[in-house]
């Protein structure tokens, strides 16, 4: 669709965006996504162009959007034509870093497209950026311009790292760029102190600092990569600052603070100390249904990594659902049983085919397993009449089910919509009870392609920390596509089902949730995740990842 353009006109600075050419200088913070304003958020749905700073924003604000990876063949796909173009502000055509009046150039040749440009700048657009040269080139060629703060490092970083600026002791702080020509006599008192650009003449700043008449005992801590799941902090002290950090082999980029505030973090430490900070964890889940699971290990500090495995599909001959569906709405079934997500949406989507709602479920009582799939019949204006009191599972379902009684019960059929491999150990049961069963194969799960090679490399040679399994079919799957996880990767699944598939092919369970639900199996890995690194923290032994453990220690456990 093509948006239609107006010439710009005179003294357009600080005019509400219309459909002219206009540019947001829009900071995009010190590395967490989370960390982005609202209105930033906000401009970059509404943008035709994103000119970014890092290799990493564009993947960022696909995430941010909803869209998808652009694939690695060279046609793409409508889907992928989603959202803005991505425009490299950061490096030319050459490899070559861009300075900053070719990026003002970049930019102004976007605008006067006509197209809404967001420029997304690490940090805030004003704060130690090319922000003002841009801008500038923006007002000297009549294009309406906003500036976005963004959340400065200055700040967000020690505060990730536990560390404040000021408290009620310590009320001044000085922010300063580490440069040769630093008077650092000047900084001799007792005031904070932020180092940008210091890693590197960390060990003549301190020594220039204990010079002036700091103490050499002075706390400081350096932090890399802040506000990432890469995050690191060393705590030194002045007279030792160099020697620490060249030992922790600290890199740019990394904020310094000097100053007795360093000492808070020993309690105030929430980031680095998330029960699975850092945690690569592998996701096999079917696509539309990750992000529960995903945003729920994210809150716990790690970094899920979705392959999906499953491929929900209709089944192969609809008619045997069709059937089932006119069934239903002429009262052939006393019960219907949902045994999960999919079933709902499946019979859901059959109900829109057919012009049906949910009026037409009126005398069925409704049998359902598990908490979400609870959640989606009640998002349909349902209520479960059954669900199971124990164990969450067709196995609970039974135990809980009513004989048939000729009395009471007018109906003796229950429609069942399952997947194509579901088990016969519910209709089994149903018959034992004395009902009769309509079994449909209401949807079909297919093994997905196989993940990249570096995935199932990642995989097999143990480089994710941990994997979630909350279904049989994931298991199998996995395994089949992409081979079986490495002995030192903590295997966590949803329920005992799921448990016995993976001991099956030879995996030993870590962890298994106390109920199907995804959120608890989070919940339960971030747990064990919890009591590993206490376990490490009282032996005095140095915190690490499972991924960062030897081989050879998960093998004797195991045995």
């Amino acid at each position: 669709m093509t948006r239609a353009k107006t010439t710009p006109t005179k003294s357009t600075r600080g005019q509400t965006p219309t459909s002219r050419g206009w540019v947001s200088f829009v900071g995009s913070g010190p590395g967490d996504p989370d960390l982005l304003t609202v209105r930033a958020v906000d401009l970059l749905r509404q943008a035709d162009v994103v000119v970014t700073e890092e290799p990493e924003h564009a993947q960022m604000v696909r995430t941010l959007l909803g869209l998808p990876t652009p694939s690695a063949e060279a046609e793409i796909t409508e889907a992928e034509k989603l959202g803005p173009d991505f425009v490299d502000g950061g490096f030319g055509e050459d490899g070559q870093p861009l300075t900053h009046a070719a990026r003002a150039k970049v930019v102004v040749r976007q605008a006067k497209g006509g197209r809404r440009v967001v420029r997304l700048m690490t940090g805030d657009p004003f704060l130690y950026a090319s922000g003002p040269e841009e801008a500038q080139a923006c007002a000297k060629a009549e294009i309406p311009f906003e500036i976005v703060p963004g959340v400065s490092s200055v700040a967000a970083v020690p505060a990730y790292a536990g560390i404040p600026l000021t408290t009620k002791n310590h009320r001044e702080v000085a922010v300063i760029t580490c440069h040769s020509s630093v008077n650092w006599s000047q900084y001799a008192d007792n005031r904070t102190l932020v180092l940008l650009s210091g890693v590197n003449m960390c060990g003549e700043v301190a020594d220039a600092l204990i010079g002036a008449g700091r103490s050499p005992q002075t706390p400081v801590a350096m932090t890399r990569v802040g506000t990432t799941t890469n995050q690191e902090t060393v705590i030194s002290t002045l007279e030792n600052l160099a020697a620490d950090a060249r030992a922790a082999r600290m890199a740019p980029p990394a904020i310094i603070v000097v100053g007795d505030v360093v000492d808070l973090r020993e309690t105030l430490s929430w980031f680095e100390t998330k029960p699975l900070f850092g945690w690569r964890i592998l996701v096999p889940r079917t696509k539309d249904q990750a992000a529960p699971l995903t945003l729920r290990l994210r809150g716990y500090g790690a970094v899920p990594d979705e392959v999906p495995t499953i491929s929900v599909e209709p089944p192969r001959n609809p008619l045997q659902m069709d059937k089932a569906v006119r069934g239903l709405v002429e009262g052939r079934y006393e019960w219907i049983a949902f045994t999960s997500v999919n079933a709902v949406k499946a019979v859901r989507e059959k109900f829109e085919e057919y012009g049906l709602d949910a009026r037409a479920f009126s005398g069925l009582k409704i049998a359902a397993v598990g908490d979400k799939t609870v959640e989606a019949i009640a998002a349909w204006g349902l209520r479960a009449d059954l669900m199971p009191s124990g164990e969450q599972s067709a196995a609970g379902l039974l135990a809980d089910w009513p004989e048939y009684d000729e009395v009471l019960d007018p109906i003796n059929r229950v429609f069942l919509p399952r997947a194509d491999i579901a088990t016969e150990n519910l209709v089994a049961g149903l018959i034992d009870l004395g009902w009769e069963c309509d079994d449909v194969t209401a949807y079909r799960t297919v093994r997905a392609t196989p993940p990249p090679a570096e995935t199932r490399d990642a995989i097999k040679s143990g480089r994710f920390d941990a994997v979630v399994f909350t279904s049989s079919s994931t298991v199998r799957n996995l395994v089949g596509i992409a081979g079986k996880p490495h002995p030192s990767t903590v295997i966590a699944v949803i329920g005992p089902a799921t448990a016995k598939t993976a001991e099956e092919h030879g995996l030993r369970v870590d962890v298994m949730a106390s109920k199907p639900d995804v959120e608890v199996l989070a919940d339960a890995l971030a747990d064990f995740g919890a009591a590993r690194r206490l376990e490490l923290v009282e032996s005095g032994q140095p915190v690490t990842k499972p991924s960062e453990r030897k081989p050879s220690a998960r093998r004797r456990r195991a045995e």
